[in-house]
C-alpha cells in the first residue's frame, strides 16, 4: 500500500498532525466491535490459549527447577494483582477531576526470570521450540515429568542449536535467560537504545549480544539476516509470530482466576478497562486478545505509547499498519521508555487486533517520570519508564464522554469499573538505575 504524501496524510488523517507535533493525543476506535464479530480476524481462538496453558503446565516441573524463585509458584510464571487506591486519589487531585472506580496494577513488572511482561512470550516461544525439538528427536513425549530436561544430554542436545532474537531489552533478556538455560547459542541483537545492565545480566549467562547503533527496526534486519545463514538458527520475530502472541494471551485466562479468586465481578454493569503498553505490539495485543476471550465485550483494552514513538496508533488510525512508520513522519523514535522504542507496528497484531482494541493514546517522557516518582512515593511500587505508559489511561476514558456514551456505560456504571494498569517492567532494574529513575522524576 503506498504512503500518501504527508501534506494529503495530514488532510485525510488529521490527527497525524498532532504526532506530528509530539503532543500527547487520545483517539478512540470507531472500528471497535464485540468479540464475536472481530475475533475472525484473529485467526486464533480459545482453543489455541488452552494448548498454551497446559504447554507451560507441562514445563513447570522444569522451571520450578531451573529457576528456584519459581518455587512457590510450582513453576508457574505469573505475577501478582494489587490495588492501588493511593495512586487512584493521586492521579485524580492533579488532574483536578473524579476517577470513578477502583484502580489495579497489574505486576507483570516483577515476573520471575526477566521481570518483565516477556516472561510471558519470550520464554513460552522458547519453551514452544524445545519441546518440538526434544519430541521430534525422541527424546521426549508430552506424558514425561519435563524436569528431566535438566539433564546434561538435554543441555548438550539444545546446543546443537542456535536462537536469535532482536530486541530493545525485554524481550531478549527472557529469551536470552530461559533460552541458555536450557543449553541453546542464543544471539540477542540490541537496538541502540537498549540499557546496559540489560546487556550485561545476559552476558553475565552466556548469551552473545550484538549491538546495533540504529534502532529495534534495523536490529529485527540483522537478526533476520543472520539467522537466515544458519539451518540451526531459529529467529524469534516479535512482529510476526503467532507463538509469542499466545504465550501472551495466557494472561487474560490467569487474570480471570485471580478475579475469581478475589471475588471481583467482570461483566455489563462491571466493566473493565486495561492500559497497556504498547511498543511493536506483540506483548500487549496478546494479552488484550486474551482478556477478550476471558471477559467478552466487558472488557476495554487500550493500548498507551511515547510522544516519540506512536507506531501501533498510526498504524490502526491510517489503516496502513506496518507500510508505515512513525519515522515516515519525521518523528524520530527517541524515548526514554526504551521497551516502547519502535517505529513501525507489527502488521499482524495490528490487523488482527483493530476491531478488538477501544483506543490508543500517547505519553510524553516526562508524564512517564512523573508517574514513575508519584507510584513509586505514593504505593512503594518501583517500575521502570515504559511501564508507566498505562497510568493515564483512566484520565483518557473520563475525559471522553462521547466513547462513554457509545459503549452505554452510564455515570452509574462507571461507578463500578476497574481500571487496570498493567504493569510491563521494571522488577529488575538495578537500584542505581532505578535511583537515577526517581532522581529524574522530581526535574
Amino acid at each position: 500500500m503506498a504512503i500518501p504524501n504527508l501534506q494529503q496524510l495530514i488532510a485525510q488523517y488529521p490527527l497525524t498532525e498532532n504526532l506530528i507535533a509530539l503532543e500527547e493525543v487520545c483517539w478512540f476506535n470507531p472500528s471497535s466491535t464485540t468479540l464475536t464479530n472481530g475475533l475472525p480476524y484473529v485467526g486464533l481462538n480459545e482453543q489455541d490459549i488452552q494448548d498454551a496453558s497446559k504447554r507451560l503446565t507441562r514445563f513447570a516441573p522444569y522451571i520450578r527447577r531451573a529457576f528456584p524463585e519459581t518455587a512457590s509458584s510450582g513453576g508457574i510464571i505469573e505475577s501478582e494483582v494489587v490495588d492501588i487506591p493511593h495512586m487512584l486519589q493521586t492521579l485524580a487531585l492533579q488532574a483536578g477531576t473524579h476517577i470513578p472506580g477502583r484502580l489495579m496494577l497489574k505486576k507483570d513488572s516483577h515476573l520471575p526470570i526477566s521481570g518483565s511482561i516477556k516472561a510471558r512470550g519470550g520464554i513460552y516461544e522458547v519453551l514452544v521450540l524445545a519441546e518440538k525439538l526434544a519430541i521430534e528427536a525422541g527424546l521426549l513425549s508430552e506424558s514425561d515429568d519435563y524436569s528431566k530436561l535438566l539433564s546434561q544430554s538435554f543441555r548438550d542436545f539444545f546446543g546443537q542449536y542456535r536462537i536469535a532474537v532482536s530486541s530493545t531489552g525485554n524481550l531478549g533478556l527472557s529469551i536470552g535467560m530461559m533460552g541458555a538455560r536450557l543449553g541453546f547459542s542464543v544471539s540477542v541483537h540490541m537496538s541502540a537504545d537498549a540499557r546496559q545492565w540489560k546487556k550485561d545480566k545476559l552476558r553475565a549467562h552466556g548469551v552473545n549480544v550484538i549491538e546495533h547503533e540504529q534502532d529495534y527496526g534495523m536490529a529485527v534486519i540483522q537478526g533476520r539476516k543472520a539467522a537466515a545463514q544458519d539451518p540451526r538458527c531459529f529467529f524469534i520475530d516479535d512482529e510476526n509470530s503467532t507463538t509469542l502472541f499466545l504465550g501472551y494471551a495466557v494472561a487474560g485466562l490467569r487474570l480471570k482466576q485471580q478475579f475469581d479468586q478475589l471475588g471481583i465481578v467482570v461483566d455489563e454493569t462491571h466493566p473493565l478497562f486495561v492500559y497497556l503498553p504498547c511498543g511493536v505490539g506483540g506483548g500487549p495485543g496478546g494479552v488484550a486478545f486474551g482478556l477478550k476471550i476471558a471477559f467478552g465485550d466487558h472488557v476495554h483494552c487500550l493500548f498507551a505509547e511515547p510522544t516519540h514513538s506512536p507506531c501501533m496508533l498510526l498504524g490502526v488510525y491510517t489503516g496502513l499498519h506496518d507500510a508505515i512508520s512513525v519515522q515516515d513522519l519525521g518523528i524520530d523514535n527517541l524515548t526514554a521508555a526504551d521497551g516502547l522504542a519502535v517505529g513501525r507496528a507489527s502488521g499482524f497484531v495490528g490487523k488482527a487486533m483493530e476491531r478488538l482494541i477501544d483506543g490508543f493514546y500517547t505519553v510524553t517522557d516526562e508524564h512517564l517520570y512523573h508517574d514513575l516518582g508519584t507510584l513509586s512515593q505514593q504505593e512503594n511500587i518501583q517500575l521502570e519508564p515504559s511501564a508507566l505508559a498505562g497510568m493515564s489511561g483512566p484520565l483518557r476514558v473520563m475525559e471522553d464522554k462521547a466513547y462513554r456514551s457509545r459503549l452505554q456505560l452510564s455515570d452509574l456504571v462507571m461507578q463500578n469499573a476497574i481500571h487496570l494498569v498493567w504493569a510491563t517492567g521494571g522488577g529488575m532494574v538495578p537500584e542505581s538505575e532505578m535511583a537515577a529513575y526517581l532522581q529524574k522524576s522530581t526535574q
